[in-house]
């Protein structure tokens, strides 16, 4: 079962990514400029952060099984929108609703976590999270792939029915569960703004999860601008071929999550900082030399996706009743900072290009570890004298 919703996931997330190697196959095909069309992932984020914040919830009340399978197919009706969408602006609305019904990747793991003994939470989460991350990266890759064989709406066309064949195969294996709150939707909402008020490690970890996201998004938002010109000049298939270099990224979600059960986290948060903050030192020099630039995608996988599945196997620990809603709560704040990373780099690459975007991911790099600081010098304060250092609370 972790091993079929870790492929769910993956399939469900790569959703969001299909569009970032196509940037400038969808510019060149609406006829407007690379500032113009990288709104597409902004769109596609926030609609992310809509769906997470308004659709995630239910799976504490409703029986996800069903939901998952509905939401399943609400994504292939998008997903053929954006096939047919005849301009930008169709094409604009399409993302989004592909944004907001891909969430279902983001009930399929607190799902796993239920599912999961206490002691191997941390574990099972990060193997979930590895499918996942996974199919962000093979996203890229497959799109930029069948895009050079048979167009852009081709990567839709497929996509759609992917997603009509995964509503069919969860609907047959994932177990019935049995939901015994009975909470009205006003209220379950009004719920998890609750639980983002009376649980400080939710809090802190949305913090950390929004700016390593921020970071992460502002990368994969310019960087088919920054590989389709020059001195690179490459098509959109090796541009999508891009995405494999983050498979670091997915290897380490495993062990950050072992890390965590471990008591851990507080040592890892902070060297995953480092590491986003230090991969943009090394994509500055990317600007006309490869090595460095691939060796920066994959200090930055790993960085931004070690303090995501952390953050995880923190917040699950939490409120057991609530792991959707909680999850709700952290991925919300997550997509909000991948939207604004997005955007702002898309401002900064118009007007200062690559060198601007890595000075503005480096930013999001030292503001995540200035915020560790911060938390880890107040909770030292607060402690007793004697108290152990690392809190595997987070």
């Amino acid at each position: 079962m972790v091993a079929t919703l870790a492929v769910a996931c993956g399939l469900a997330v790569a959703n969001l990514y299909y569009a970032q190697p196509l940037l400038h196959l969808l510019a060149t095909s609406f006829h407007t400029g690379s500032g113009s069309v990288a709104i597409v992932v902004t769109l596609a984020q926030l609609g992310y952060a809509a769906g997470l914040l308004l659709l995630v919830p239910l799976g504490d009340v409703w029986q996800r099984r069903r939901l998952v399978a509905g939401v399943l197919l609400l994504a292939a009706l998008a997903l053929a929108a954006s096939a047919l969408a005849p301009n930008l602006v169709i094409f604009e609305v399409a993302a989004l609703l592909v944004g907001v019904t891909s969430v279902v990747a983001q009930v399929l793991v607190p799902l796993a976590a239920d599912l999961a003994s206490e002691r191997r939470r941390g574990q099972v989460v990060g193997t979930v999270m590895s499918g996942l991350l996974i199919g962000v990266l093979l996203s890229r890759t497959l799109s930029g792939l069948l895009a050079a064989l048979a167009g852009w709406q081709f990567v839709y066309w497929f996509a759609a029915v992917a997603m009509v064949a995964l509503a069919f195969v969860l609907r047959a294996v994932l177990p019935v569960d049995r939901r015994s709150q009975e909470l009205s939707y006003r209220a379950l909402l009004l719920s998890t703004l609750s639980l983002v008020r009376s649980e400080p490690v939710l809090r802190r970890r949305s913090l950390l999860g929004a700016l390593g996201f921020a970071a992460f998004s502002a990368t994969w938002t310019t960087i088919a601008f920054l590989l389709s010109g020059p001195p690179f000049h490459y098509g959109v298939a090796v541009i999508g071929l891009f995405g494999l270099v983050g498979a670091g990224g997915a290897a380490c979600a495993t062990l950050a999550g072992r890390w965590a059960d471990l008591g851990w986290a507080k040592v890892e948060t902070l060297g995953f900082a480092l590491a986003v903050a230090l991969a943009f030192l090394l994509m500055i020099l990317g600007r006309a030399q490869l090595l460095p630039l691939v060796a920066g995608i994959l200090l930055l996988d790993v960085g931004a996706q070690g303090i995501h599945v952390t953050n995880q196997s923190l917040i699950y620990r939490l409120s057991p009743g609530a792991r959707s809603r909680i999850n709700s709560a952290y991925m919300t704040t997550y997509f909000v900072g991948g939207a604004a990373g997005s955007a702002g780099a898309g401002v900064v690459y118009g007007s200062w290009g690559w060198t601007g975007v890595c000075l503005f991911g480096a930013g999001l790099g030292l503001a995540m570890v200035a915020a560790w600081a911060w938390d880890a010098s107040r909770r030292d304060a607060s402690s007793p004298a004697g108290s152990p250092p690392t809190q595997r609370r987070g």
